[in-house]
């Protein structure tokens, strides 16, 4: 089992998502400061957020979608000692995946790019619990 190896890929997402949450925050704290948006317009969730602070937001809340799935796929692997060099390298695929789709998420914004990124990940995840799963039921 690989521990350590496991590990790493996860806090490596875990980084990305402080990552998204600080830029949300700072480009924020920006268009609040230059007033360019004013805190009556946003204070109630109102979606008036210039395009940059949107953008970093959106890649944010995107954090909380498939990796919730990942982060518990982790744990459990780690648990019940299925975590193997096949399980790191797809970790890692879906990690980098992830990182290219949050890149592209807070920069040229490319639908098919970004998607296509989004694709990967949601497969290689796919393909990583079907792992576990036949590797746990069937004691492979």
């Amino acid at each position: 089992m690989l521990v350590q190896a496991t590990l790493v890929p996860l806090f490596v997402q875990v980084a990305l998502t402080f990552a998204l949450m600080f830029g949300m925050i700072f480009t924020r704290i920006g268009v609040l400061n230059d007033k360019s948006v004013h805190p009556r317009d946003i204070v109630l969730g109102q979606p008036n957020w210039p395009e940059q602070p949107t953008k970093f937001a959106n890649a944010f809340r995107n954090q909380f979608e498939l990796p919730v799935l990942f982060y518990v796929l982790c744990i459990l692997a780690i648990i019940t000692r299925q975590a193997d060099f096949l399980f790191v390298i797809l970790a890692w695929i879906f990690v980098a995946a992830r990182l290219a789709q949050a890149f592209i998420a807070v920069t040229s914004n490319k639908l098919q790019l970004r998607g296509g990124f989004f694709f990967l990940s949601a497969i290689v995840l796919v393909i990583m619990w079907a792992l576990f799963a036949i590797d746990v039921i069937f004691g492979l």
